[in-house]
């Protein structure tokens, strides 16, 4: 019966772990007023008939910590790239001279650190969310072995999720004090 409680444990904790890697990809889409290539990740490009990912059709780099340019790979397409950058409703106008569009990212107001603190806490909760479906989801599969499993094994074995669990959401917490420190330092 142990190998059987093993297999629950790891598959509760890669399923904490696919929740604590999701989580860490929200929060880098979070822009904490310094620019990075990050900051366009997920906008999609119209290439020839079909959404394709910007990093596919364009080198995306920052010059500073305030300034991203985008060069796409044919010259032909910079028109469609800055549509589809100002379409993505990140906040972003940016201005094309012809070879590549440059991107301002403009300092963050105390308004707007306090809204991105917001969010990044709701990303956090999402996310601890996630990591409590899947206590119970382990905890479902524990109950429905009783059948031939001491008290004690079970009792061992909720125990042993419950720490999984506090470890991710203690991870998850350590993640948001990062975020809500790198949002408000100005």
């Amino acid at each position: 019966m142990n190998e059987e409680f093993q297999i629950i444990f790891d598959e509760c904790r890669d399923a904490n772990q696919g929740s604590i890697n999701h989580l860490e990809t929200e929060l880098q889409k979070i822009r904490a007023g310094k620019a990075s290539p990050s900051m366009l990740k997920g906008v999609s490009v119209d290439y020839y008939g079909s959404p394709t990912p910007l990093e596919q059709v364009a080198n995306v780099s920052t010059l500073d910590a305030r300034t991203i340019t985008v060069q796409p790979w044919e010259k032909n397409i910079l028109n469609d790239v800055a549509t589809a950058i100002i379409n993505s409703n990140l906040g972003f106008s940016p201005q094309n001279n012809g070879e590549m569009l440059i991107i301002s990212v403009p300092p963050l107001t105390e308004e707007r650190r306090k809204d991105l603190v917001k969010k990044s806490r709701s990303e956090v909760e999402n996310a601890k969310i996630s990591i409590r479906n899947n206590r119970k989801e382990a905890l479902d599969m524990i109950k429905g072995m009783k059948d031939g499993v001491s008290e004690d094994l079970v009792k061992d074995a909720e125990s042993q999720i419950q720490n999984i669990t506090d470890s991710f959401i203690k991870k998850a917490d350590e993640h948001a004090e990062a975020k809500e420190k790198d949002i408000m330092t100005i």
